[in-house]
């Protein structure tokens, strides 16, 4: 009889016999690869945690303990066994989410996808229930080896070892090494002993009383702490862990329910911080991930579940002719160097790093980091590109604007998955950066539209030496070039309409219009000029490429024209339409802009043309909302 359908709450998880949990294990697995080949999602995490996800709760008590995700990729084996079993609109609008989600149930608290936040999460929480008195209450942190090269991460454990009483257990989620896990009756010993509330008590008065008793008594006590860190050593590879002070167990093998759950079992009985260091296999029982190197398919899309294919071949994208101009760069500029934070594959850099091994540097989920040295490299006389999502560009504003434009370093920035993502919610719609970066000094912000304005913004970026650069793009498939008819001053023109209303060719009545189209925006740009001229609006259509700073050329064509709509997918609070009506009122120019894009507030996960059509940015929408606006002359 099957298992995992009888599983609606944690409590059914708690009520299973031993000897059920490998099966449940087994249908879980098989659930995920189903259920997610016909959605896309993170597959290879969650296959990696279904033991350690079980074990936690069948130890912990969610919601009354607390269980926070480190980026919550790893979160779909909790949502199944916290009820949760409708997969089939997985990361689409009305389904469920790609990450915990506060509004889906009572089981989950941190709905960002940002790493290396979990463990100060954990660290707030566990404070205030000491504060209020819930002693009964434990946080469980789960924090994968890849978001401990986040320095956030390390700034949580130094607090967190203060902490003594504080009822908080961190597993470690480690998927990344190649040690052999502690495990039988030896390590069980010898966990249970460091977790003893008396050999805790005994080693204080240790302390205490032995180096009190002068040079011999403190000899004594380094002798028998030294013993006992060796012993420890031999056993279990824990070093910097309790260097902090913090309590250590394991490692454990993540794929043996019983080890997990005994060891998680004496963490919660410990009562203070505790480190479980759990071993797990990415990608765990579904060969096509086993057998990818690159990433044991860490994300996918729709997927033929057989055989980890994809349904759809991907398109040729924004991130691939990227990834082919940073090579050819690389060939002319002896001095480009590449950096990101744990993306080298994502963001197109692992050719460039491929080519020139010694050029490229991935410093893992460190943003700031990967700036400030950055700024460092270009100081010695390098150009570095830094290549990261446009989310998590925002990690690093204060690098950015401190230690790049502060220092006129000649940084390069390229921003993928600029705009609306979409599927992965809000922290991952990349929607803040021309809003975000607009205010820092000398800054030069390039949105290019298609493939030949991309390597020609990347070209032009890397030759900035002299102040921050940034090149932003969107998710997915490259549109069909979109090539300029004029060029006026750098502000390339697509189009010109004259307004001839159909069926009469007699001239338009009304203010000629300026329409500003913003990197992808472009080319709806122009789809709207065409729409806004068969009503008899005469208009010439733009793109800036360069948006920041606001070109003077820009600022001369809206002034010889009587409305500007500026159409951007970033905010349109702050947005570069907010930036040109500036410029224009400082220039003195009285002419109106409208502009059209993304609203200031948090967008739930939908496919991006639902976004698009929900936010009212289709060319039709837009078209319509303008000429509501305009007046016959």
């Amino acid at each position: 009889m099957a298992i995992l359908p009888r599983i609606s709450s944690p409590a059914d998880v708690r009520a299973l016999r031993p000897a059920e949990l490998d099966d449940l294990a087994a249908e879980i697995r098989q659930f995920l690869v189903q259920a997610v080949s016909r959605t896309g999602g993170h597959l290879g995490p969650n296959l990696g945690v279904v033991e350690l996800t079980i074990a936690m709760h069948r130890v912990f008590v969610s919601p009354r303990d607390t269980m926070v995700f480190d980026t919550g990729h790893q979160a779909y084996v909790h949502k199944l066994l916290t009820g949760r079993s409708d997969f089939s609109e997985l990361r689409r609008r009305g389904g469920l989410s790609g990450y915990p989600s506060r509004t889906e149930s009572e089981h989950d608290v941190v709905e960002n996808s940002h790493a290396s936040t979990a463990l100060s999460w954990a660290d707030g929480i566990a404070k205030a229930y000491a504060l209020r008195g819930s002693t009964d209450r434990h946080v469980v942190a789960v924090i994968g080896d890849g978001a401990l090269t986040g320095g956030m991460a390390w700034e949580a454990l130094n607090n967190i070892a203060a902490g003594y009483d504080r009822r908080l257990v961190i597993v470690v989620n480690d998927n990344g090494r190649s040690y052999d896990p502690t495990i039988g009756g030896l390590a069980h010993h010898l966990d249970s002993l460091r977790t003893a509330r008396t050999y805790e008590n005994v080693l204080a008065w240790g302390k205490r009383t032995l180096r009190r008793s002068g040079p011999p008594g403190r000899l004594a006590y380094d002798a028998l702490h030294g013993l006992k860190k060796g012993i420890k050593d031999v056993v279990a590879p824990q070093g910097m862990f309790e260097d902090l002070g913090l309590k250590y167990i394991g490692p454990v093998d993540g794929h043996d329910v019983a080890a997990v759950e005994h060891s998680l079992r004496l963490a919660r009985a410990f009562g203070g911080p505790v480190i479980v260091h759990v071993i797990t296999e990415k990608g765990r029982g579904y060969v096509p991930a086993e057998q990818d190197v690159a990433d044991r398919f860490h994300a996918v899309g729709q997927i033929h579940p057989e055989t980890g294919l994809p349904v759809a071949p991907s398109r040729f994208g924004w991130t691939s002719v990227f990834a082919d101009e940073m090579v050819r760069i690389g060939h002319r500029r002896p001095d480009v160097v590449a950096i990101t934070a744990a993306m080298l594959q994502p963001v197109g850099l692992a050719p460039f790093a491929a080519e020139f091994p010694s050029r490229a540097f991935d410093v893992g989920i460190a943003e700031q980091h990967a700036v400030t040295s950055a700024a460092g490299m270009a100081f010695a006389g390098l150009h570095p590109v830094v290549a990261v999502y446009a989310t998590f560009l925002n990690r690093a504003f204060d690098q950015v604007l401190m230690d790049v434009a502060l220092h006129r370093a000649g940084v390069t920035f390229v921003l993928d998955r600029a705009g609306l993502t979409g599927d992965d919610g809000a922290s991952h719609n990349g929607m803040w950066d021309m809003a975000m970066l607009r205010v820092v000094p000398g800054l030069h912000l390039a949105a290019p539209r298609d493939e030949s304005t991309l390597r020609a913004a990347l070209r032009v970026a890397v030759d900035i030496d002299d102040a921050p650069s940034v090149v932003r793009y969107p998710k997915g498939p490259l549109p069909d070039d979109l090539p300029a008819i004029d060029t006026v001053e750098g502000v390339d023109v697509l189009a010109r309409f004259d307004g001839a209303t159909q069926g009469t060719g007699t001239a338009g009545r009304t203010s000629p219009v300026l329409l500003v189209g913003v990197g992808p925006m472009a080319h709806t740009a122009v789809e709207v000029g065409a729409l806004i001229s068969a009503a008899g609006v005469p208009v010439t259509v733009v793109d800036p490429r360069w948006v920041l700073p606001v070109q003077p050329a820009l600022v001369k064509l809206a002034g010889e024209h009587g409305r500007v709509v500026v159409l951007e997918d970033g905010l349109v609070e702050g947005g570069v339409g907010a930036m040109l009506a500036q410029r224009c009122a400082e220039a003195g120019l009285g002419v109106p802009v409208q502009p059209f894009g993304i609203p200031l507030g948090f967008l739930g996960h939908a496919t991006r043309s639902q976004l698009v059509e929900q936010l009212r940015l289709r060319a039709a929408d837009i078209a319509q909302d303008v000429l509501a606006q305009v007046r016959p002359v």
